[in-house]
């Protein structure tokens, strides 16, 4: 008699991927408080981040000292330069003070009228594709015109009446203007090589100062703020005196742009960092100049190195004196080709045809 087939398991199909029962609403409960932990710490950790960007920021801005008035009342300057290129008046002053007169430890004013000079003045120029720069020292005894108070000499300018107739003055004499200033004073610029870990400068030759009886063994230097602030001040013992005084002032400015321009330091947000917190704390710059675009224009300088920076300083015909005051005479026409040379991007190319403008002795 023939019954009726009957289903059993081993005539069930294979389940497959289609059949496969639904996971459970444990196993789905589960997995979305992972991935809900999981979206959590990624929004704390950019909360986080953000925050400790907000800080730093908020530092770096709470700690500049500003000048308000360094371009008030400037009439008929320059024209801007060219593209995204920058100019930017480096003082630093001899003001014999108690206290901090520059940086965010200054507890008395950067200008007082009569108080202080520009022991040191440079020039400095961004090209406008970052590819090059340029620095140029004018000599603090040069003779020139200040606007409103005659000819003198080119440092009594900050003195006279403070930054802004310093600025006025710069561009007279180069027809750049002036984008920013950073003024220094010598406690700031001590600090500030202390900040930065010190910095290493090559010296030639061995000298002596006689002033300081201080000796420089020729060789590599890792100088601290002090060792720093006692060679760059050295003009006895040197056969250039204040020309040469020039020179160390632009080598160690050369190997401290080269440590920090270096793609080691560049390419660190962290140390990237550091030297901003370092540079704010310790210079006073114009109100004008915001911490966001320091911060843009040092990042912008990334693929810029000490190398592609040309030295050099204003042409002068030699020295001289006005009444009982020893003054430097400036090559007005050499001065007009390296300023145009400046204000085109070209300061490289007029270095390397005309030198560095200073006699070749001890640095």
């Amino acid at each position: 008699m023939n019954e009726s087939p009957t289903t059993d398991e081993t005539n069930e199909p294979a389940p497959d991927a289609a059949s496969a029962p639904p996971q459970s609403p444990r196993r789905r409960h589960t997995l979305r408080n992972v991935l809900l932990g999981l979206l959590a710490c990624v929004v704390v950790l950019a909360l986080a981040l953000g925050g400790v960007a907000w800080y730093l920021q908020e530092r770096l801005v709470g700690q500049v000292d500003r000048v308000d008035d360094a371009f008030t009342g400037l009439e008929n300057r320059p024209a801007p330069a060219q593209g995204d290129g920058v100019n930017i008046l480096l003082m630093g002053t001899d003001r014999r003070s108690d206290e901090p007169t520059t940086g965010d430890d200054a507890d008395s004013p950067a200008w007082l009228p009569g108080e202080q000079r520009t022991d040191s003045l440079m020039v400095l120029h961004v090209d406008a594709d970052r590819e090059g720069a340029s620095i140029v020292s004018i000599p603090r005894d040069s003779w020139v015109t200040i606007p409103g108070y005659g000819e003198n000499k080119i440092n009594a300018a900050f003195s006279f009446a403070g930054p802004s107739l310093a600025v006025e003055t710069v561009e007279q004499l180069t027809d750049l203007r002036i984008d920013h200033i950073a003024i220094v004073d010598w406690d700031g610029f001590r600090e500030l090589t202390d900040e930065l870990g010190g910095v290493e400068v090559v010296v030639p030759e061995t000298v002596h100062d006689s002033a300081r009886d201080k000796t420089w063994e020729a060789g590599t230097h890792r100088m601290d703020g002090e060792e720093a602030l006692l060679y760059v001040r050295q003009r006895y013992g040197l056969p250039g005196g204040d020309f040469d005084r020039i020179k160390r002032q632009q080598n160690f400015l050369r190997a401290l742009m080269g440590q920090t321009l270096s793609a080691d330091t560049l390419s660190s947000p962290t140390k990237a960092y550091g030297v901003l917190d370092a540079v704010t704390e310790h210079l006073t710059v114009d109100a004008e100049w915001t911490t966001g675009d320091m911060r843009g224009l040092l990042l912008s300088l990334r693929n810029l190195r000490a190398d592609d920076i040309a030295f050099t300083t204003a042409p002068f015909k030699g020295t001289g004196r006005e009444g009982a005051q020893s003054v430097v005479r400036l090559d007005r026409d050499k001065g007009r080709e390296l300023w145009g040379a400046v204000r085109e991007d070209r300061a490289a190319e007029w270095v390397e045809a005309n030198g560095a403008g200073l006699p070749a002795s001890v640095s």
